[in-house]
């Protein structure tokens, strides 16, 4: 037991949310009366918050160094603005234009990572410049006009479904959709097989473990949980195409960050940068691909989020830097740097859209929505900085 509660303690921020998500979950399927787990309403809240995952897996990075990046919301408005001009007035392929757009993605993170990590412009002011030229870039491209409609084949990014080649199964009324069942059952198995692999490796090297009957307990709990939400997608529609690439998304940068020589160079600059550089790691370029990388899934993001509106605005993207910061620092990566972790900031990002959604179907006002966040994001930062000062103790 106490080699549980040492555990627990060490990993408090990552477990902490988890058990805040499912608790906030509950609470809102309870006080809507089950409405917050229909089928329906579980596929929306994937489709709303996909953008800010996107952008919250690439802002995290960003995190890991101890700084962030505020011109996000304005690239997603400057792609989306280019793409509302070649796609819907020029009529470029729809394909051609999204390959164009991450292009352009890359192009904007290099002229941002040249600044800060070549020229040392601070990176809250280069990010900052960026948020102000590139929206008011992207609004001169649109002249106040909002372009719309997109091609069929544009929208399925964010509308479209994966097809069902097995066919449905009539279930209490609706279509079972079998392809998704199996998709997740495939997940789990490769979820189970990874656990049983980490903790031999773990226990190989003499790492502390959890006891056998609560890994157990974990790993069960863990596939009961998918299991449930994959036959809720099942019922009615199947996955998202979103939803498939947010999870090749979560998944390789998980692996790249956890597993990979430059995963290890991140989080070792956002330890510390000076030891980082006197062990070799040029931290210069680290910078450089981060706020590039930044700025590709930015440009992911705004594909997403036209081919969700169907439609290309002067607006696009407003707040959704904070939202993304927000999911970061929620999902428990520290003020300073070089802690956090993908999973955890999508946790925190599924967190923050788990209270826009509850709270919209219980009634309460926007306003009051606004004021909560607010207080959840400053009482993360403060259990952050609470956490490490009891440990510096």
């Amino acid at each position: 037991m106490d080699s549980l509660f040492v555990l627990f303690k060490k990993n408090i921020r990552q477990y902490g949310m988890v058990i805040a998500l499912a608790a906030a979950m509950i609470f809102f399927g309870f006080f809507t009366g089950g409405t917050f787990f229909r089928p329906i309403n579980l596929t929306n809240l994937v489709l709303q918050n996909s953008y800010v995952l996107i952008l919250a897996v690439g802002m995290l990075l960003c995190t890991l160094t101890g700084n962030v990046d505020l011109s996000v919301g304005s690239i997603v408005c400057l792609v989306g603005a280019v793409l509302g001009v070649v796609v819907v007035d020029l009529h470029l392929n729809p394909y051609m234009a999204m390959l164009a757009a991450l292009v352009m993605g890359a192009l904007i993170g290099m002229w941002q990572g040249f600044w800060i990590a070549f020229v040392h412009v601070p990176p809250f002011i280069a990010t900052l410049a960026g948020m102000l030229m590139f929206r008011g870039v992207g609004q001169v491209i649109l002249q106040g006009q909002t372009k719309a409609p997109f091609p069929q084949e544009f929208q399925l990014v964010a509308s479209g479904y994966i097809p069902d080649p097995l066919g449905g199964l009539a279930v209490g009324g609706s279509a079972l959709h079998l392809f998704s069942i199996v998709i997740g059952l495939v997940v789990i198995a490769f979820i189970i097989i990874a656990e049983v692999r980490s903790r031999s490796k773990q226990k190989g090297y003499g790492f502390n473990v959890l006891p056998a009957g609560v890994w157990i307990v974990k790993v069960a709990g863990i596939s009961v949980a998918l299991m449930a939400f994959t036959f809720v997608f099942a019922l009615y529609r199947g996955f998202p195409n979103i939803l498939v690439v947010l999870g090749i998304l979560i998944v390789g940068y998980q692996f790249m960050a956890s597993r990979t020589v430059q995963g290890r160079h991140i989080y070792a600059l956002g330890g510390n940068i000076k030891a980082a550089r006197l062990s070799g790691i040029k931290t210069n370029w680290v910078m450089f691909w981060i706020y590039t990388n930044m700025a590709v899934l930015a440009a992911v993001a705004a594909i997403v989020y036209v081919a969700r509106l169907n439609a290309a605005n002067p607006k696009a993207g407003q707040s959704f830097e904070m939202d993304a910061i927000a999911a970061c620092y929620v999902g428990g990566s520290a003020v300073s740097g070089g802690i956090g972790t993908i999973i955890g900031a999508v946790v925190g990002g599924l967190f923050i859209g788990v209270l826009n959604n509850g709270m919209s179907l219980m009634g309460i006002s926007i306003d009051w929505q606004q004021a909560i966040k607010g207080f959840v994001l400053l009482g993360a930062v403060a259990f952050d900085l609470a956490s490490k000062a009891r440990s510096s103790r």
